[in-house]
């Protein structure tokens, strides 16, 4: 039995034990994280050297791929370096750090998609008032107001987690710091705490949700009244791209940490994190990528040396061209 005050560091579910296994999940980390450094830097590179992206809609793409690349380098180069070293162990304010950068980095992103949301509400519902609505001033607030917002939930989580005295050991049954398996720790009956929490963030990720689908319901039906079939391709194809980043985030975070309990098992757990903590920042730049015409644009520039050697990239500052 030992008290908060005395864990130094915690131990962190190893994935196996055999050091070829180790190594095979080592290269798999390495080259997810590795593309998700290339995508999302991609796109970073993209909108703030291409004049023609630097609009609101690819303003805030740019603050998404920016919180990608967090939530990338906050859990996996961890467990890389835990699997190449054949350990388990993370300090104990390392693991701080950690559960504070996944909160705050997963309620940004949340609060950056719905923020998107009603950018695509006003370009296609009420496009004569895009530029006085979403003006870079707008746009800067706006933005700011979802990293403020992850940070102090972020901060808030945190201090509510790590305030609890551990008696349970150290042993963490996940291979990053969470908050239920910190709690799981915890000398007093956690229950209240993860209550609590549930409660925060299901009020939370529900507004969100709620905002986000009437977005969508007015946005279909404006799309629907428009009268020719290359304008209702145009309107959806800006539309789709960020419709399945937030299913794809909002279906892993919600079926992780709502899912019955009857279902609940070690390994499922391990696997439903990596969904919601290691999938979304890799698939992102992809999805956004794919069908997007002025990106494949501005990535054929750069591939064909369009641009100088050195990438001259001009101050970003939001227009509506």
């Amino acid at each position: 039995m030992c008290n908060s005050s005395s864990i130094t560091e915690f131990l962190l579910l190893a994935f196996t034990e055999m050091w070829e296994l180790q190594l095979l999940h080592f290269v798999l980390f390495l080259g997810i994280y590795l593309a998700a450094l290339l995508g999302n830097g991609l796109i970073l590179t993209f909108v703030a050297c291409d004049h023609r992206l630097h609009s609101p809609m690819y303003f805030f793409l740019l603050n998404l791929a920016v919180n990608d690349l967090g939530c990338i380098s906050t859990t996996p180069p961890k467990a890389m370096t835990n699997l190449l070293w054949d350990t388990k162990a993370i300090p104990y304010s390392g693991c701080v750090a950690q559960l504070f950068l996944i909160i705050f980095l997963n309620l940004a992103e949340l609060s950056l998609l719905t923020v998107m949301a009603y950018d695509r509400y006003i370009a296609i519902c009420q496009p004569l008032h895009y530029g006085s609505l979403l003006g870079s001033r707008a746009c800067g607030q706006m933005a700011a107001a979802a990293w403020g917002s992850g940070f102090l939930h972020g901060v808030l989580h945190t201090a509510n987690t790590f305030s609890l005295p551990l008696c349970h050991g150290n042993a963490v049954e996940q291979f990053f710091c969470e908050i239920p398996q910190i709690l799981k720790l915890s000398c007093s009956d956690s229950y209240l705490r993860e209550v609590q929490v549930l409660v925060v963030t299901a009020f939370l990720f529900g507004g969100c949700f709620v905002f986000i689908a009437l977005t969508y319901v007015q946005i279909f039906r404006a799309v629907l009244r428009i009268p020719s079939q290359q304008g209702r391709h145009k309107a959806f194809s800006t539309c789709l791209p960020h419709l399945a980043v937030v299913s794809l985030f909002m279906s892993t975070v919600i079926f992780a940490h709502l899912k019955p309990p009857s279902i609940s098992s070690p390994s499922l757990d391990v696997v439903l994190a990596f969904l919601y903590s290691v999938v979304p920042p890799v698939v992102n730049p992809f999805i956004y990528s794919m069908r997007n015409k002025e990106i494949k644009v501005a990535m054929w520039k750069v591939m064909t040396g369009c641009f100088s050697s050195a990438i001259y990239c001009p101050p970003f500052s939001v227009n509506h061209s």
